[in-house]
């Protein structure tokens, strides 16, 4: 078994230089990523604005009068350095992945590296998933929520307006994108505990009843005191939870198959031996 390990034992301080490495191009990349997305924040930002713009279209409003405010001088300024730290962190994403990867590779099997390369293309590929249900589909219809709530000014009644701010706009969306990215990665956690052998799919369906009231919990403590955005998230939380079933089914199922071909050509080699 020892021979499916390529690299050689080494000494600590091998492996504090090679951490060291692969942290420098990490940072390296955050970092220029970081400048490119600052040189471009307005327009990421402005691009952050459509799903705003089309709650303002769904609620029925003028969508040229839709505005964004900021009260503080510094505001904007450090909004968009946000916006820049954001982009740059998901564009610099798969680098950063990829170092890890090659500072844990050297000290798996070959069979383990082969396992867990495909969560690795997985886990931000899901994330995506995550993101794109956010900006699409539930930071337009939480803000259509907020909206609704306006009230015209009337007989006897004052005009109570919605203006957003930029950085609480921008620290809702970016709540909400982490949050489902987050919840997203649970097909892919359960699936590798199960590889591992710490969960099994029969656990994971008896905890089910468990799991909902715990989705609806961390749908709570994640995302904005709305009823909107937390059944939003738990609602999806729970069909991953499903999904995250079925795949430690799988690999239990792929599991059962090895171990009958291994027995199998034991059996095989015995015979030969025997003869």
């Amino acid at each position: 078994m020892s021979g499916d390990i390529e690299d050689k034992p080494q000494p600590l301080i091998e492996h504090l230089m090679e951490l060291r490495t692969r942290l420098i191009w990490a940072i390296g990349a955050f970092f220029v990523a970081f400048i490119v997305c600052f040189f471009f924040a307005k327009h990421l930002f402005n691009a952050l604005v459509y799903p705003y713009k089309w709650a303002v279209s769904w609620a029925g409003l003028d969508v040229t009068k839709a505005q964004l405010i900021y009260t503080a001088p510094q505001e904007f300024f450090f909004t968009q350095v946000k916006v820049a730290m954001f982009g740059g962190l998901v564009i610099a994403f798969p680098i950063i992945a990829a170092q890890i990867y090659k500072f844990v590779a050297p000290g798996l099997y070959k069979n383990e590296r082969a396992a867990f390369l495909p969560f690795l293309i997985a886990s931000p590929v899901l994330f995506l998933l995550g993101g794109a249900l956010v900006y699409f589909f539930f930071t337009p219809m939480v803000m259509w929520f907020f909206l609704t709530m306006q009230q015209a000014p009337g007989e006897g009644d004052v005009a109570i307006s919605l203006l957003p701010k930029v950085s609480e706009y921008l620290s809702l969306i970016m709540t909400l994108v982490f949050s489902f990215g987050l919840v997203f990665q649970l097909p892919v956690v359960t699936t590798l505990l199960a590889r591992v052998g710490l969960l099994t799919s029969q656990w994971l369906a008896e905890k089910r009843k468990f799991a909902i009231v715990l989705a609806f919990v961390v749908a709570a403590v994640l995302t904005p005191p709305d009823p909107m955005s937390q059944i939003g998230l738990a609602l999806p939380t729970i069909l991953l939870y499903e999904i995250a079933i079925y795949a430690a089914r799988l690999v239990e199922r792929q599991r059962s198959r090895q171990a009958v071909e291994e027995a199998d050509g034991s059996a095989d080699v015995a015979k030969t031996d025997s003869v």
